[in-house]
Parts: structure tokens; sequence; C-alpha cells
């Protein structure tokens, strides 16, 4: 099914690709990632993982890893912590992993939730899965418990790593439901640099992070609270901005000053600077959208960053 309107390039871009947390085993091969694609939706979209990623970036290994922890983020999404030992497995923040799972031939592909950070100092990371039947998230949501083994790859074109020389760049991130994984992860990873900046760790500066968050109702913003908590503890340089569609029941009085009832508009992006850079996930509806609001608005076409899952 094709999206309405017209059918302008889209690039997908990875944010540059060197380290500047150390140690890390990432290579860096280039500057600057990008390809092109349409903004139609084809049959594509109902391919499996691998089909639909056949051209994206798959690093080489292949690591065991454990599941050490389950926690429900929402009736309908589980959170996965898993142990891996592999000191060489390492991944970039917003980046996705092939899953795969004993006993099911299907291939998952879920985008990690955590900072790279994390995964360095502790060898965990996370994964937010919704409930589906696709056969690898139905056996995360049916039979999947603590002490689990599976293995996993990363990939994808869509991260945020910039080097130690880099100018600082502001970020708007746009998540639409459980499109907020891959961004959480970058705004984790940005909140990692604030704190290591000007340490022997971290010499690059990082810019303002605006995030854009819609959901159906108050219950599917997941890590709402955190991100809240992340906004207040770095003000000024962390702003979230909730939106919800579908909301029946009266929005909780904790987090009601950052809810806005209806979609992203035009209005609420209106302030956005041409020199942001743009990170966009969800369903391919709301990707055409916020990107022809954007560039009304004057950003770029090469600013705007886009993962589509769905």
């Amino acid at each position: 099914m094709a999206m309405p309107g017209a059918a302008p390039r889209l690039l997908f871009r990875g944010a540059v690709i060197a380290s500047f947390l150390q140690p890390r085993s990432l290579s860096a091969p280039s500057i600057l990632c990008r390809c092109k694609a349409t903004r139609n939706v084809s049959s594509r979209s109902k391919a499996n993982h691998l089909e639909r990623t056949v051209n994206n970036f798959r690093q080489e290994m292949i690591a065991e890893a454990e599941v050490c922890e389950i926690v429900y983020e929402s009736e309908s999404v589980k959170r996965l912590r898993l142990i891996v030992m592999n000191k060489d497995f390492a991944f970039k923040a917003g980046q996705w992993v092939d899953f795969f799972i004993p006993g099911v031939s299907k291939v998952g592909g879920f985008s990690i939730c955590s900072s790279p950070d994390l995964l360095e100092r502790e060898r965990v990371m996370e994964l937010a899965v919704k409930y589906s039947k696709d056969p690898p998230a139905h056996w995360i949501h049916t039979q999947c418990k603590i002490g689990s083994e599976v293995t996993l790859r990363v990939g994808g074109d869509f991260f945020f790593d910039p080097r130690p020389s880099d100018s600082p760049v502001d970020l708007l991130l746009v998540a639409g439901g459980v499109g907020i994984n891959p961004l959480y992860s970058i705004l984790l990873h940005v909140v990692d640099l604030h704190k290591f900046q000007e340490t022997e760790h971290c010499k690059y500066k990082p810019g303002s992070v605006q995030l854009y968050f819609s959901a159906k109702n108050t219950e599917e913003l997941l890590f709402k609270r955190n991100i809240i908590h992340l906004a207040k503890e770095f003000s000024g340089k962390i702003s979230c901005h909730f939106h919800v569609t579908q909301q029946a029941l009266e929005i909780p009085g904790e987090i009601l000053p950052y809810v806005t009832v209806g979609r992203i508009s035009e209005d609420d992006l209106a302030h956005v600077g041409k020199d942001n850079l743009c990170y966009i996930c969800g369903p391919p509806p709301m990707i055409e959208s916020v990107s022809q609001q954007l560039e009304k608005l004057g950003v770029p076409k090469e600013s705007l960053i886009f993962e589509k899952w769905w």
C-alpha cells in the first residue's frame, strides 16, 4: 500500500561513525553512510526482518546472550535485559539486533533501547518488544524467561555516534509508538556524553535534544517517567513533549504538563532550527507527515534521518 502524497527521495543516513567513548571495537570506514529510498511503501513492508534489512550494514560477529531480567513497560511491551559477555560485542546508539532464538526458525529484528555505555560498563543491553503473533515477538511474550539464551548480531545505518572533533549539533528526535526504542538509546547516549563531558572518556561537547513522542495513550508512552526525569536533570539541554491520540482515561497529574492531546503538528515543530539533525522513527504515515512538516519549515532533506520498521 502506498503512502499518500508525492514521492521525493528520502535520505536514510547514519551519523558520524567514529567513537569517542573508549574503548570501542567499532570500525570507522567513513564519516557519513547514506542510502536512498522512496516514500512509497512497497510489499517489502510486509517482508520479514532479514529481507527488509538486506542492504543494511551488519556486523560479522554473532554473540551469545542470556536474559537476566524481564520488565513490563506497558500491557503490550516487555523489556528484556540481556547479558552479553563477549567484550568485542558493541553497538552504536540507534542500531538494532538480529535476534536468533533456539528452536524458532524466523529471525527477529529489534531496536536496542539502552545506551552503548551500559554495555561497556555492565555487559548489559536492553530491548523493548511489543506483543505480536510474529514468532520472535510471540516467543518473547509467551516463552522467554530469566536464563533463556539467544544469539545476537548488530546491524543498522540509523545511529548517532559523533567524533571527538565534531562540532556540537542539536538533535530533534521524533518517535511514534515503539519507534521510541532507537531514539531512547540515542537520548541515553547523549546523557552519557553530558556526564562524561571534558573527561578522559569524552572530548565531544553534545548539543541540545528535543524529543517528541506520540502514542495512542499514556500507557503506551514507554520510558516516559525516566525521560521526564532526564529532562529535569538536564534542564536546558534536554526537553520532552508527549502526544496522545486516543486517550480515554484522565492523564496522570505527574506527567500532565508534558502531554498534549493530538498528533504532532507543524505548529509544535515550528521552532525547530534548520541546523538541527532530525531522527524520526515510527509508522511510515507518521514519518511521511513529520518529514513534510519539517521540510516546509526549511529543514534540509539531508538532515532528516529515518528508520522504517513496518
